[in-house]
């Protein structure tokens, strides 16, 4: 039964005992709450794992003396009848809390973690934080949503793609987990019946297919091999609206349809946007199978307590990678970020051999504007890739403005004359009773006679950015006035807005600086002739033709940071004091990316109805990583999460495709032109490099005990690690910062006079003898020991790693490390210092 008929069923019902509906809220009033409990007994996962390190360890060489590196997978089968018994646990103790007090179990989590989410008082949330059982309990909060030519920018057709069989071998049989507002089935993209080889069933994966209206029978296949959808929490908030938000996994949003053919879309598919044909789409891993879990919506976003259940029944299914194009609507509180319900999910799924790929956030570009924080989460900022659509106008005094429009351009450039709607309207209509009315909705306030065969001037106001305008009802505007084409000049009122390129079937264009839409309307009016008795316009002198925007522009300064992307230093709490990881971890291609819509999406009005949509955002960047991950994985099918991270990272290029550094974006305005090189903060390792991932030589590995020790290392940490894991510090060894996370990166927010750090690099290629050098952050000197090693294929070599502060400094600085190995393998480190102490030689 789906949640809506469920909760249709317990309003009928009754509202009493452990039930609760939409009109029964108002009894709890404002202190009612979803929260998340989690209990002391660890889920089977934990006593799976507890057991398996007992006989294995991560890595074991085998007898052959090649290296295998141990990944248990899908064990949720083994756990069927244990799933049962713990959701009646869960009931067993909710009966005995809140014995004939109402409240409504949403939820049981019992593979990641062992807990649940409940609908209840703040009253109610303390009696059960003072049983016994419980570990934690957490309020629920919300959460957010964060092509054609990618895969030719990143080198894949040549590259990645040709090494094991081409397009029609990448990222055969791993199974990627989205979680994300849904997905259209229907779409080509996610077909499995366009190649003559067809796919095969993951032997893995144990999801299900839900079945509804929307979501009929047969919408999946053996490309998308699972699709569920979860919004108990946004339910009992009476907030869900199942005619929009769609009570099944179909999308109608648009966001998780784009991510999900980004990573894993079929290869081929024709990209045809109003009536223009753009190319052919592919995802990066176009063998690849999908799994959607829906936990985000387009009216609302989502809530935690639904992504927890995306994420628990993900890795209970089996899926290989989990790519969340999400990010919490706030900073996490507490001792650190890292301790939210989410994140903690999360690396249960890391510890269950899943890799996770999470989007930084769209809030940059200042710094500490990062919303990934864990260091068990792969985190991917946001770049430009080297395609762009470029459309402007040229004016009979020959000046020529920019703009944007995916719009063919007027008839063999031939100059139209220019007719702004404000001047067009019929007798019946005035600006002083519709002041909107120079936006061009309602052909009906206009006269046909004077804008026929013209060019139409619209004014773009802030009501398209809110969606009260839309340039489609412009566009059908004009062409019910049969207008030549239409010129958007922006309102002096819209400041900062950056626009994406627009499909149009007509000539049109978008005027997307509020300057250049100054110099339009000076030459507009300086051309108009105006009777002197009558004081109407007599004659409209001005002229232009637009150039048209269908054709791409490459640029060979790509890729640059967006303005856009999520900026380190990684917060490690709510008071911003900086932690010892490096986010983000990578940037990929994020800007105007080409990728399937869903076929009712409303995300984006201008791509209603639209098979294909351009988007921006780390939301577009973190699919990319989660495909190529798979191909990664692929070839290295035993790679724990974290080596699959190392392989990505210290493979990353440092540079543009002129050779100069990576440029980031610093400034919302006019980020083209505020622009300094990029920094570990800004991007992390590099840009991703698809190919040299595929061999990287050697990598860094750390395991679920190494995450544990460090948030063990947080101060006053003892009490949380054991709430939401149940395990207690005391059961290791010892703790550590997280610049002692055998990471693929050094950072360290505040060097006390000296510090010293070590890593630990496993061999997966063959022998090779490695030179290591290095660039010294300013204010810092640097060395590493040894400079020179041999390693044998499945070996591992210890670098110790000595800094001292030369200087008091609070200002940030960057070096690299960089091993040069005899074979071509390059492994680069990035190093960052922020706060720098240095010796005090001051005498007494």
């Amino acid at each position: 039964m789906d949640i809506i008929h469920r909760a249709r069923l317990l309003c009928a019902v009754v509202c009493f005992g452990m039930f609760i509906c939409a009109s029964c809220l108002d009894e709890f009033g404002d202190s009612t709450a979803v929260y998340i409990v989690t209990l002391k007994e660890p889920p089977p996962t934990t006593h799976y794992y507890g057991q398996l390190r007992q006989n294995t360890t991560s890595f074991r060489l085998g007898a052959s003396g090649g290296l295998s590196i141990h990944k248990p997978r899908n064990i949720s089968r083994k756990h069927r009848r244990y799933r049962s018994y713990i959701a009646r646990v869960h009931d067993s103790l909710l009966k005995k809390v809140l014995k004939g007090e109402k409240y409504l179990k949403l939820y049981s989590y019992h593979f990641l973690i062992n807990g649940f989410a409940v609908l209840v008082t703040e009253e109610q949330a303390n009696k059960l934080s003072k049983r016994k059982e419980v570990a934690n309990v957490v309020m629920d909060f919300s959460v957010r949503t964060a092509t054609t030519h990618t895969p030719q920018f990143l080198g894949l057709p040549q590259g990645a793609w040709s090494q094991d069989g081409g397009f029609e071998s990448a990222g055969a049989g791993i199974v990627i987990g989205f979680v994300d507002t849904g997905i259209d089935p229907s779409h080509p993209s996610f077909a499995d019946d366009l190649s003559d080889k067809p796919f095969p069933v993951p032997p893995h994966f144990s999801g299900i297919c839900e079945v509804t209206p929307d979501f009929p029978s047969g919408s999946c296949n053996r490309k998308l091999v699972g699709a569920r959808h979860f919004a108990a929490s946004a339910i009992t908030r009476g907030i869900f609206n199942a005619s929009q938000d769609y009570a099944s996994p179909f999308d109608g949003d648009g966001h998780g349809t784009h991510t999900a053919s980004i990573a894993a879309g079929n290869h081929g598919i024709p990209v045809l946007v109003a009536g223009h044909h753009f190319g052919n789409a592919s995802g990066m891993a176009p063998r690849s199978h999908i799994a959607v879990y829906k936990a985000l919506y387009k009216s609302f976003g989502g809530f935690a307590a639904d992504v927890v259940a995306a994420v628990d029944q993900a890795a209970q299914d089996g899926v290989d990678i989990i790519s969340l194009s999400i990010t919490p609507n706030r900073r996490p509180p507490g001792i650190a970020t890292f301790f939210n319900p989410i994140d903690m999910a999360l690396l249960s799924a890391v510890k269950a051999g899943i890799f996770v790929v999470q989007a930084a956030g769209n809030t940059g570009p200042a710094p500490k504007s990062m919303s990934s924080f864990s260091p068990w989460i792969f985190t991917v900022g946001a770049a430009s890739h080297d395609r762009s659509y470029a459309n402007s106008i040229s004016l009979g005094n020959n000046v020529t403005i920019p703009g944007v429009g995916l719009a063919p351009g007027t008839y063999n450039g031939t100059k139209n004359k220019l007719i702004a709607a404000i001047h067009a309207l019929n007798n019946g209509t005035n600006v002083s009773a519709d002041m909107y009315v120079g936006e061009c909705q309602d052909s009906s306030n206009y006269d046909q006679d004077l804008i026929q065969g013209n060019l139409l001037i619209c004014s773009y106001s802030i009501r398209f950015v809110l969606g009260l305008s839309t340039v489609k009802q412009a566009l059908q505007t004009a062409k019910n006035l049969s207008a030549a084409g239409v010129i958007f000049y922006m309102d002096s009122f819209v400041i900062g807005f950056r626009l994406n390129p627009i499909p149009m079937k007509m000539p049109g264009i978008i005027i997307s600086s509020p300057e250049d839409s100054k110099m339009l309307l000076q030459y507009y009016n300086s051309s108009l002739e105006v009777d002197g008795l009558t004081k109407r316009i007599s004659k409209f002198g001005a002229v232009a033709s637009i150039c048209g925007g269908l054709k791409a522009n490459y640029s060979s300064s790509a890729p640059q940071i967006m303005y856009y992307s999520a900026r380190g230093p990684d917060p490690e709490d709510s008071s911003l004091d900086d932690s010892d990881i490096m986010k983000p971890n990578l940037v990929a291609p994020g800007n105007s990316i080409w990728a399937a819509w869903s076929s009712v999406a409303t995300d984006s009005i201008e791509f209603l109805g639209e098979s294909f949509a351009m988007m921006s955002g780390t939301s577009m960047a973190a699919p990319h990583i989660a495909g190529l991950a798979s191909l990664v994985k692929q070839k290295y099918s035993s790679l724990s999460p974290s080596a699959i991270a190392s392989a990505l990272s210290t493979t990353a290029s440092l540079y543009d495709k002129t050779g100069g550094p990576i440029m980031a974006q610093r400034a919302y305005a006019n980020p083209e032109q505020n622009q300094s090189p990029a920094t570990p903060f800004d991007m992390g390792s590099g840009f991703v490099n698809a190919t040299a991932a595929l061999d990287p030589g050697l990598i860094f590995d750390s395991s679920y005990d190494d995450y544990m020790s460090f948030l063990c290392g947080i101060n006053g940490s003892s009490p949380v690690v054991f709430n939401y894991t149940g395990q207690n510090c005391g059961l290791y060894n010892s703790s550590i910062s997280g610049a002692d996370l055998n990471l693929p990166s050094v950072t360290i927010a505040k060097l006390n006079q000296s510090r010293v750090v070590q890593r630990t690099v496993t061999n997966i290629a063959g022998p090779e003898i490695y030179n290591v050098g290095w660039s010294a952050p300013y204010g810092i000197s640097l060395k590493v020991s040894p400079t020179r090693f041999t390693i044998d294929s499945g070996k591992k070599q210890e670098l110790t790693i000595f800094l001292n502060a030369t200087m008091n400094s609070s200002v940030a600085s960057f070096g690299r490390i960089g091993l040069f190995g005899s074979a071509g393998h390059i492994i680069n480190i990035p190093v960052s210092v922020i706060l720098k102490i240095s010796y005090n030689n001051t005498t007494n």
